[in-house]
């Protein structure tokens, strides 16, 4: 890594005048993912921009005095990764904020609020996100009491992992005026006891009782938190990430950085599908593909929910789930609804990207789509370009994976998910249903591609043990043993298509991402070891060494 670090020296440097590189890139095996899958010696970059590829010999012939070398020394290169589901600031803020991952109990959720409360002001509100009851003893759903006890004057609210349900102390319910005699609201679910009394828990839509009541982010927070994010993306090897839900005071301050140059990411915006006025504004504006000029931010997609999460028994089912009898779970959006949003987004030239994971989610949404795209297809036979997609596809009838291929809806899906709910997955679905989940290789045969993605905060940022999960479907300390339900695994080139060439095509990016080809961007990551060759059972192993950003070093691991 030294080698790297001294070789590189000033990457900063002024451009080079002419068509010769400000960098290039040696003795190494470079991915260029175009059809013919070359791998390559060299590559030399100018003006943010792959200038050219090819053998060692060809590309340092184009150097000049001022060119930047770096000695690969042998390390591989791929195209900057894309995580094609993320949330930009919810991954920034839960980074700085309280973290309650990987917690074995409520009590140790309580454990560590505590230590978040020493550092607050008095009366501010408390946050936290990541628990996850199904890590826990007791897999039932935490009640308010030991919270509220622990911070009797505080409102706190405490997420689930998967952002789907939370638990929220007396104090934040008194704050949001919600009692016992509340009503459900349509599309979420208020928890009570057997003598129906409030638990504390509220699930999907019902959480917004008690958001609406919270204070929100202000902006110096909200910028803040997209900085944290673009760092720990970039240390991931990721630069181009499609942000799964975006609301207007953030999206106005990535607007102001993309004007001024400040973002150092390809951002793809997904508007929050639930904010109409806010919808109808950026409908009557019509979509755009590059603010600011530089290649960081487009919005021009929109961001619904279909319905809940599996692990909170959220996730709409055809038939009841099997460890909830009668529980079908919930649609957080009315048919008629999302035919109305689709049908204006569409008409606006905008993306949509739908939030299903249950099987009856995922079938709403392309009953839904399929009446668009056939409207749109105006009687004839051709499909129009819609790249419309659904976001998870986790659980899906076998008489549907045919139907995303032949309506052309792309599944966004994250493979970690996978990794994650394999130890109670099948209790939710049954032996049978359960072939239909995380079923990445049965929509490959329908001819499907799957753009990847990791779901931060949801899941932790970690490409490799993404890209690992794809391949293995085992997490990374190898379990299990041949991987579950191994007859959905990918190959490594089609795990490097999820991080790559498939999420610029899903992002309308195809042109400028996702290959290192001339006149792409230079966006690349260099690793320690080659994903695409070492043994499974090492792929743990390699991780981002530097992340390079329209041609600039963004990124460069810590000296040992």
């Amino acid at each position: 890594m030294l080698a790297l670090v001294f070789s590189c020296g000033s990457c900063g440097a002024p451009g080079v005048p002419g068509p010769h590189p400000e960098l290039l890139l040696f003795n190494g095996r470079v991915y260029v993912q175009d059809d013919s899958q070359r791998i390559v010696e060299a590559i030399a970059i100018q003006a943010g921009r792959v200038l050219a590829i090819g053998t060692d010999e060809e590309i340092l012939a184009l150097a000049v005095e001022k060119t930047q070398r770096v000695d690969l020394e042998g390390r591989p290169v791929y195209p900057g990764f894309a995580d094609a589901h993320a949330h930009l600031v919810g991954l920034g803020s839960a980074l700085e904020g309280l973290d309650l991952v990987g917690t074995a109990s409520f009590a140790e959720v309580i454990e560590r609020s505590r230590a978040r409360h020493a550092l607050l002001p008095t009366g501010e509100w408390m946050f936290g996100r990541g628990w996850d009851q199904n890590d826990w003893r007791d897999q039932s759903f935490p009640t308010h009491h030991a919270l509220s006890a622990a911070f009797p004057q505080r409102p706190v609210v405490l997420v689930r992992i998967d952002g789907h349900a939370l638990v929220a102390n007396l104090a934040a319910m008194h704050a949001a005026g919600v009692t016992r005699a509340t009503p459900d609201p349509e599309g979420g679910r208020i928890e009570h006891d057997a003598d129906g009394a409030l638990t504390g828990v509220f699930i999907d839509r019902a959480e917004d009782l008690i958001w609406n009541a919270a204070p929100g982010m202000s902006l110096v927070a909200i910028e803040r938190a997209i900085g944290v994010a673009t760092t720990a993306f970039h240390a991931q090897g990721i630069t181009a990430v499609h942000d799964a839900g975006i609301d207007p005071s953030a999206l106005a301050i990535l607007e102001s950085m993309a004007t001024e140059g400040r973002l150092r990411l390809r951002l793809h915006e997904m508007l929050d599908g639930s904010n109409d006025e806010f919808l109808q504004r950026r409908f009557a504006s019509g979509p755009q593909s590059d603010i600011g000029g530089t290649g960081t931010l487009a919005v021009r997609a929109v961001k619904l929910y279909a319905d809940g999460a599996l692990g909170s028994r959220g996730a709409a089912l055809l038939e009841e789930y099997s460890d909830d009898h009668g529980n079908l779970g919930l649609l957080l959006t009315s048919a008629e609804d999302m035919q109305r949003i689709v049908h204006e987004a569409v008409t606006a030239g905008f993306q949509v990207a739908t939030h299903a994971i249950g099987d009856r989610g995922n079938r709403l949404t392309l009953d839904v789509y399929e009446q668009v795209v056939r409207a749109r297809a105006n009687g004839t036979a051709a499909i129009p370009d819609l790249r419309l997609r659904i976001e998870h596809a986790q659980v899906v009838h076998a008489d549907d994976f045919q139907r995303f291929a032949e309506l052309g809806v792309i599944p966004a899906m994250q493979a970690q998910h996978q990794t994650s709910d394999m130890p109670w997955a099948e209790d939710r679905l049954g032996p049978e249903r359960v072939l239909g989940a995380y079923a990445w290789r049965s929509f490959r045969a329908a001819g499907c591609i799957i753009p990847g993605g990791s779901d931060a905060p949801v899941e932790q940022l970690d490409v490799v043990a993404q890209f690992l999960a794809a391949v293995a479907r085992a997490t990374p300390a190898g379990q299990p043993i041949g991987g579950w339900y191994p007859e959905q695994k990918l190959s490594r080139q089609e795990a490097l298509n999820m991080l790559t060439i498939w999420p610029a095509f899903a992002a309308f990016r195809e042109q400028d991402l996702g290959r290192l080809l001339p006149g792409f961007r230079a966006d690349l990551v260099i690793f320690s070891d080659d994903l695409m060759t070492v043994p499974i059972d090492q792929i743990m192993q390699c991780q981002p060494t530097m992340t390079i950003f329209g041609g600039e070093v963004v990124w460069l691991a810590q000296q040992p």
